[in-house]
């Protein structure tokens, strides 16, 4: 999600741009109908198979906007190609998770990305990032619940790493405090947890969780008056379609650069985040569990708060 500037910019200011796109085959839903993409790449398990068709391309330039030991060993595969990488600011992450040294720019790392081809002079558009709904994953106003028809409030109850998101007490304390319908959004593995959520009150609180696809959700996200959501995927493709999002961030702390990104779209966003906690950020990921044991930055949330920011914005 965070690359597609790069994709659309390349594509838009380049003249005969022709834009190849590599990617692990989970996030092919993603990009698979991105309309600035000639032609996407995707690893699978057969890493040579994958080289021998990247070689028949004869690409021009590689830009590499992972920079890790795989995208390494890709670039040395196609050899001596001009390849452009960005920078990850490594030594920063380190430094803010270990040591609680902030040193990272003030800069979003999509910004960051677009300097990887500031050779091509290409400009950032503004225009923010891209998601791109195929028809057939758009989802019928049928499978929406009457509660939730005339509008909702979309709460992201999932995330890659526990230690990203709100308990599921905290997650109920929030819907319970919520006085609009809500679409409960996130994928298979959160549809227990969804389900809990729901029972407080099956009527006002719908659990898509593990119903819909990407692309399904994405739409859901799509349609919503608002979005509340942890540090996740869900946040960014809010973004993408100019939602209000109000991110709640855990471990990880906005310093990274990966919050929404509207380009320079005004769109009212707010971040609730528990400050002054000498263990934030315990890691640039996350983890399953709280190190520490006590979990503070997300037991300490004021889901009041939250709840009536989410109202403000409707």
């Amino acid at each position: 999600m965070l690359t597609t500037p790069v994709i659309r910019c390349l594509k838009q200011q380049v003249d005969n741009a022709e834009v190849h796109y590599l990617t692990k085959s989970s996030f092919k839903e993603i990009l698979a109908d991105n309309p600035y993409i000639d032609k996407l790449h995707v690893l699978h398990n057969d890493f040579e198979s994958l080289i021998d068709s990247l070689k028949k391309e004869h690409f021009d330039y590689i830009i590499d906007l992972h920079h890790n030991l795989r995208t390494l060993k890709v670039k040395k595969a196609l050899g001596k190609i001009p390849a452009y990488s960005f920078n990850k600011l490594n030594v920063q992450k380190w430094l803010l998770t270990a040591l609680k040294i902030n040193l990272m720019p003030k800069v979003h790392i999509v910004d960051r990305y677009l300097d990887t081809i500031k050779t091509f002079n290409v400009k950032n558009d503004g225009k923010g990032l891209d998601y791109f709904i195929p028809a057939n994953a758009v989802v019928p106003d049928s499978d929406i619940p009457a509660a939730q028809s005339l509008g909702y409030i979309g709460v992201v109850i999932g995330a890659a790493h526990n230690t990203k998101k709100l308990p599921l007490h905290k997650l109920k304390e929030l819907c319970q405090k919520i006085n609009h319908p809500i679409i409960l959004l996130g994928g298979p593995e959160d549809r227990q947890i969804g389900d809990a959520i729901a029972a407080i009150d099956p009527i006002k609180i719908y659990n898509s969780c593990g119903k819909f696809s990407l692309n399904e959700s994405a739409d859901l996200v799509r349609r919503a008056k608002v979005i509340i959501t942890h540090d996740t995927g869900l946040m960014h493709i809010a973004a993408a379609f100019k939602k209000p999002v109000i991110s709640i961030w855990g471990n990880t702390v906005p310093s990274f650069g990966m919050t929404p990104y509207f380009g320079t779209y005004k769109q009212p966003e707010e971040k609730f985040e528990v400050k002054g906690l000498w263990c934030r950020p315990c890691s640039k990921i996350g983890y399953n569990n709280c190190p520490l044991g006590h979990f503070k930055c997300m037991e300490k949330q004021d889901t009041t708060d939250i709840a009536a920011k989410a109202k403000s914005m409707l």
